[in-house]
This record gives C-alpha cells, structure tokens and sequence, in this order.
C-alpha cells in the first residue's frame, strides 16, 4: 500500500531511508550486465562502478576478491562482464549498490553471438537493404568527420584528402571512439553533423582494434542513428577484416580511413586527366566528323555536274538537237512513205475509176432514174436513156426496133 503523508504528517529520514531499502530487498537476487568503468581493489574487496555503454549510467558493484578472482579471463577496465548481484541500499550513506555473488566476462563468442542476433534483427528491419543506401555526392563541399582525438585516421583522412583535392573542406567531430562513452559522443556527433545543412557526406573513421574495442561501432543505437541521417554516411572503421554493424548500414563502406578519402574526395589529377582525355576524344571524332564531311563535299564537287555546269548544258543541248534531227528525219521519212502510198493508192484508184474506162470509149447508159442498164431487155421502146462520154453526156430515146446479138 501507498505510504500516505503530508506536510502536517511527514515521516522522518530514517524511515524514508528504511523504506527504500525494504522496497529495494524485495527485487531479490538480479543479473545485470554492463560495462567496467572503473576498478579498484582494497584488501578482500574489489569495487567497480558498472556502466551501462547506451544511456550513461552507472551503479557501483562491491564485489569479494574471491568472487572476482574467479572470473575467466579477469575483467579489466573497459571489459563487458555480466553480474549476479543483490541489490542494496545503505541507510548510512544513502547510497545503492550491488553486492556481487557472481562474476562473468562476456568471451569473444558470446559478443558474437549477439552481434549475429542483432545483425538478424536489424536486416530483418530493412535497415542493411541497398535501396535505401544513398550515393554520396562527386564533389562535396563540406565533409563531416568523425574520428578519435588526434588520432592517426584522422590524419589519415584530412592528409589524403587534402592531397587528392588541396581545396576540400572538413568539419570534424572529435569524439571517443572506444569505451563507455563512445556509442553517445559518436551519435550525438553524428546527428550534429547530419543537422548542419552544409555538410554533404560523414565520414565516422577509427583505426583498428580488437572486438572489443569495436563494439561501439556495432550499438544498435549507433545502428538506428546512421539509418536515419538525411546525410550520407560513409564507414571507416578498422582494417579490412574488421565488419562492424556500422558497415553494412552505412551508405558506403571504406576499407580503411584512407580508403574512405578516396572514396569520398575526387583526385583532382585523375580528374584532369579524364578531362583531357575526353576532350582529345571530342576533338578527334569532331576532326573525323569533318574529315569525313570535307571528303563528301570534295567528292560532290569533283562530279561532272557541278565541276563544269556548262559541260552538262552542252551535252543536253547536243542531245536536243539530235533529238530533233532525228525527230525530222523520222518525220521526213513518215511523210514520204505516205505519199508514195498515197501515189499508188491513187494510180489505182484512176486505173479503176470508170472515167477512165470512158476515156478509152466506152460510154454509160442510164435510166431517168440513174440506174444502169446492163441489157437491152432491159429497156422499153421510147425509154429515155442517158448515155455517159468521158466528157459529156447524150439523151436518147429507144427506138422501137430491138436488136439482139
């Protein structure tokens, strides 16, 4: 039940003080892990301070020497260690703690073991997928840089960066890189950066170490942080052995900080180059182009019709008048088979005309009604006739005596 007071009816310290410790013994025995901050050993007791590597705090753990000997490997500072402790509450000092009853270093494989179940969790998530990884920019004009306090990958990135491209510009966040403090300072640097409009790409770069040192690097909150910045990330942490979580959410991975300038800032020569080289292409294939279209134009030029215009002209003008030779002589030659043809036709037409069978004396005899008569049965006495000469013409009358031959 709710201990019920007011100002009129407060309870004194001791009983606050009691209270607390009574509601704290009932959590009973826990096991807690965390990361050795700091360490000291007094006679039969060791007494660390247990700080958790995400949000910051710490509980002080009193531990017996016997109980921190038996440990495999000895925990030292900076080493993740897993405690079955009761927690306790001291009336005198005011003060919490854990007493110790067991203590465990996490070995190498248990880290693993959870870096694996992470890594599955957070692919799961999408949060490895290409898609969503962005290209960092050809020429940044300002690089954001994570690194450790005058560190050699800090020299590493601004001196090989420098010397690819002498005018690139970097703001760089020196933060822890190991140790309790890491996973904050490195995220809270991070999201400084991604919110600075100026900054184009960041660079989070670290030398290399052992597992443990790279743990921060593996953090889910650190993880989740990348996932999230507007801004591309690039990953430099370590040799190329070392994989931390950081790398495969990282928009781009970088073998070593030295790799990560590369990939980050142009080689201002190897650009120079390419541009040369692409203008002596360009060049080249404008100067086949024309090459190519003069040849063309040389070759119209040199054709008949345009090297002698008047040449041309000549030639149709002769072949006109050919033409026209030729259409006369045909024409000639058709008008004279005509006439001959029609010479012949017409001396048939005479040889055969009864004209000219009058001429030679004979005449034609016709009735009024220009019929000819053929016999002499063929006519009536006192019958008008007609006789026809070559040139003229007779009327006769048929007499009454009818001569039959």
């Amino acid at each position: 039940m709710p201990l019920e007071t007011s100002a009129e009816t407060p309870i004194p310290v001791r009983t606050a003080l009691r209270l607390v410790g009574e509601w704290i013994g009932r959590l009973g025995r826990v096991w807690v892990e965390g990361q050795i901050a700091e360490l000291s050993k007094r006679g039969s007791t060791v007494y660390l301070t247990l700080r958790d590597p995400v949000a910051t705090v710490s509980v002080r753990v009193i531990c017996p020497r016997q109980v921190f000997d038996a440990a495999e490997p000895t925990p030292a500072e900076g080493a993740r260690v897993v405690v079955w402790a009761r927690p306790d509450f001291s009336m005198t000092r005011g003060s919490f703690s854990l007493s110790a009853l067991e203590l465990r270093a996490v070995g190498i494989g248990e880290l693993l073991a959870r870096l694996e179940r992470l890594r599955r969790e957070l692919a799961a998530e999408g949060l490895f997928a290409a898609e969503r990884k962005q290209r960092p920019p050809f020429l940044p004009g300002l690089v954001g840089l994570i690194c450790g306090r005058d560190s050699a990958a800090e020299r590493d990135v601004l001196e090989n960066a420098a010397r690819r491209w002498p005018s690139v510009r970097f703001r760089v966040e020196q933060v822890a890189v190991q140790g309790p403090y890491a996973v904050t300072e490195v995220t809270d640097a991070l999201r400084a950066l991604d919110a600075d409009r100026a900054v184009d790409v960041i660079i989070i770069a670290r030398g290399g170490g052992s597992i443990e040192d790279l743990l921060p690097f593996s953090d889910e909150t650190l993880i989740r942080a990348v996932a999230s910045c507007r801004t591309p990330v690039v990953s430099a942490i370590g040799h190329e052995q070392d994989i931390p979580l950081l790398d495969l959410v990282a928009d781009v991975r970088a073998s070593t900080p030295t790799d990560a300038a590369r990939r980050v800032v142009p080689d201002i020569s190897e650009q120079i180059a390419i541009v040369a080289e692409l203008r002596a292409r360009a060049r080249r294939q404008l100067a086949g182009r024309l090459d190519r279209e003069a040849a063309w134009l040389a070759g119209i030029r040199s054709r008949p019709a345009l090297a002698s215009p008047a040449a041309e002209i000549d030639r149709r003008h002769e072949q006109v008048l050919a033409l026209t030779e030729r259409a006369r002589r045909c024409l000639a030659a058709g008008l004279d088979r005509a006439g001959a043809d029609l010479g012949h036709t017409r001396a048939r037409l005479i040889a055969l005309s009864p004209a000219a069978t009058l001429r030679r004396g004979y005449a034609i005899v016709q009735r009024a009604d220009t019929t000819v008569v053929r016999s002499a049965l063929d006519v009536a006495p006192a019958e008008p006739l007609l006789i026809r000469l070559a040139a003229d013409q007779i009327h006769v009358t048929v007499s009454d005596h009818i001569a039959t031959s």
